[in-house]
């Protein structure tokens, strides 16, 4: 079954019928708010409405972790839970083509209100095993950004992250690029008394997710494990500051924070926090110790396939 919102083409062949995930009712709210508000308004409503979801799903800022990436009006992208569409108008902005999947219909449907104008988005609503099974075409990024921790629900194995990336690497063209944005497991802000963002409970992930399962996320060296493991021999990490969210500054290897310049770390709107130490004067300590990679509280991760 196929459909059009504005210019947005929507696929709903492989929706089963119920959205398995949602922020509840203000849903409606946003739903209402992008059909009939144009996004020059987003900014002022979330300062009327003081709604963490409003403000997660509508915030400008969201797209600043891929509007710096080079993608140029050839290319085509599949974007991977693109949810409400807080990255795919920009995405759509760059590119010449973007598949979208997406597991809840509510959210696929906010984001075609929010891009109705723009003719090159096709939204898939589905599972993405059920959906990539059908894929035909080979795209030059695809992205998963705040997906790729929720891998066990998307991949039935044992090894659902390994497994993951191999699926999503049969989709890439030859030198494309796969894009993860993903919370560090054993970032700054965990350990200073922030909840662990998606099970909110307090140092669950530096604990190694003992008290819960269906999402995990990794230290650096645990990713690049998953890389090498997959067949990705060129990756890259970014650090994005002070995270993949709402990020205002992504710092890379050749270009690492100095002392003094991380001091906008008490950032926890969605839920209720500690604090337990100076999150600026601990991260003064790991840069002077060249340990800031170890620490950054997200990463994102670039990696390409390469030829042969």
């Amino acid at each position: 079954m196929e459909d059009f919102i504005g210019n947005v083409k929507m696929n709903y062949k492989f929706y089963k019928g119920i959205d398995l995930y949602s922020d509840g009712e203000v849903e409606d709210i946003i739903l209402d708010i992008v059909k009939y508000r144009p996004q020059c308004e987003y900014e002022k409503i979330i300062m009327q409405e003081k709604s963490w979801p409003i403000f997660y799903h509508l915030s400008n800022l969201r797209t600043n972790i891929v509007e710096w990436i080079p993608i140029n009006e050839n290319s085509s992208v599949l974007e991977i839970g693109s949810g409400c569409g807080a990255i795919t108008g920009a995405l759509a902005n760059k590119c010449k083509k973007i598949t979208c999947i997406d597991l809840s219909k509510k959210r696929s449907e906010i984001n075609a209100y929010r891009n109705k104008d723009k003719s090159n988005i096709n939204i898939i609503v589905g599972n993405f095993q059920d959906v990539e099974k059908e894929l035909t075409e080979q795209y030059d990024y695809i992205t998963l950004i705040g997906v790729f921790e929720y891998g066990e629900y998307y991949i039935q194995s044992d090894k659902p992250y390994l497994e993951f990336l191999k699926i999503i690497s049969k989709h890439l063209k030859k030198n494309g690029r796969i894009i993860i944005a993903i919370e560090n497991k054993i970032g700054m802000k965990y350990w200073a008394g922030s909840k662990e963002d998606h099970v909110g409970k307090y140092y669950e992930s530096i604990e190694g997710y003992t008290k819960s399962k269906g999402v995990k996320t990794f230290t650096k060296l645990e990713l690049e494990e998953i890389c090498n493991n997959a067949g990705f021999k060129e990756f890259k990490f970014y650090y994005p500051y002070p995270d993949y969210k709402f990020t205002t500054t992504i710092y890379s290897d050749d270009y690492l924070p100095q002392v003094g310049s991380l001091n906008n770390n008490i950032r926890n709107y969605d839920m209720d926090r500690l604090i337990t130490f100076d999150e600026s004067k601990a991260y003064d300590t790991v840069i002077r110790n060249n340990l800031f990679p170890l620490y950054s509280n997200s990463y994102l991760l670039i990696l390409t396939k390469s030829e042969g």
